[in-house]
């Protein structure tokens, strides 16, 4: 089953008048970040019967939270304004960190990810002080930390490092998840794409992709990532652990492209060899292996390869 927004719309009414019987009970959730990956984490929660309440800085996305059944802060989450809202008394059993840098180069990057987890560290020991549990968390990295090239098979074993600022923020933010007050769990995410995220597919129709064609494209479905998170908190645990998340594709880039265009009926288009717009550099060649989630958490991505899930996005595309 697709956990998309119509769904979880339509189970909004009837999920609303659980919600302070699970806070009650022991079924709260608290999403900081709440945007693309977020928000789709906070319907399959509410889907399932959870109190879910979302930090978000967008007031569309808050918006569209509420219909789907959330309480909602809007916020900034490296601010500390937010530490005292209603709707983020009592305890959380579950805490999901799931920011994006939202533009501003290296400054946003700071601002989301070692700020904002800053800020939600921050407010968790706080409340530990009082006599709240602090909650299992998730926090979601990037393979982005992983320097390794090559065509090499990374795993979790590898050493991070990197020369970019974006990275040596990404890695540090990674380091401040130690000072969580309990369980935490580090899910290092490859190209996340899914409904919505048509840009290949654009680049693809304008018949030139950015980048290179031999290099492997490692990708992981949105819904694949709120999968592995219900199997992290179900497993528990201690931490911080680390997983990689990426499918079973190991392709590379030119057969993801080839495969579109020709669902597509176009030709193959050309490589420009250069960055995406907005990365300062070139993906390193490598092979992300996810196979400890698979081993510890059971996890097994719905979306095994790019074929499974771009099928799903060319047709919701088309509608």
């Amino acid at each position: 089953m697709q956990w998309n927004d119509e769904h979880a719309a339509g189970l909004a009414t009837k999920t609303t008048e659980h919600g302070e019987k699970n806070a009650r009970t022991g079924r709260r959730l608290v999403i900081f970040g709440a945007g693309y990956v977020g928000g789709a984490l906070a319907s399959r929660a509410v889907a399932e019967g959870w109190s879910v309440t979302a930090l978000t800085r967008n007031i569309d996305s808050a918006a569209a939270l509420r219909e789907r059944g959330c309480a909602v802060v809007v916020a900034r989450i490296n601010e500390v304004d937010w530490w005292d809202a209603p709707e983020l008394a009592g305890d959380f059993q579950r805490v999901a960190v799931t920011v994006a840098a939202g533009g501003g180069g290296v400054e946003g990057y700071r601002r989301s990810y070692v700020e904002g987890l800053a800020s939600v560290a921050g407010w968790a020991k706080r409340e530990v002080t009082s006599g709240k549990a602090p909650g299992h968390l998730i926090y979601t990295s990037s393979t982005s930390v992983y320097p390794q090239a090559g065509g090499v098979r990374v795993t979790e074993q590898h050493p991070i490092g990197g020369e970019a600022e974006t990275t040596q923020v990404l890695i540090e933010a990674e380091r401040l998840v130690a000072e969580w007050p309990g369980a935490a769990t580090i899910l290092r995410l490859a190209g996340i794409y899914g409904p919505g995220r048509t840009h290949l597919v654009e680049q693809v129709r304008r018949g030139e992709v950015s980048g290179q064609p031999q290099v492997h494209l490692n990708l992981i479905h949105r819904d694949d990532i709120v999968d592995a998170c219900a199997a992290v908190w179900a497993r528990g645990g201690v931490g911080p652990e680390i997983f990689n998340l990426a499918d079973d594709g190991a392709a590379t880039k030119e057969e993801v492209v080839t495969w579109l265009a020709g669902r597509l009926g176009l030709p193959p288009p050309v490589y420009t060899g250069a960055p995406a717009v907005g990365r300062r550099g070139l993906t390193p060649d490598r092979i992300i292996d996810a196979a400890r989630a698979r081993a510890l958490l059971g996890w097994r991505p719905r979306h095994s390869t790019f074929r499974e899930g771009y099928a799903e996005v060319l047709a919701d595309s088309s509608e």
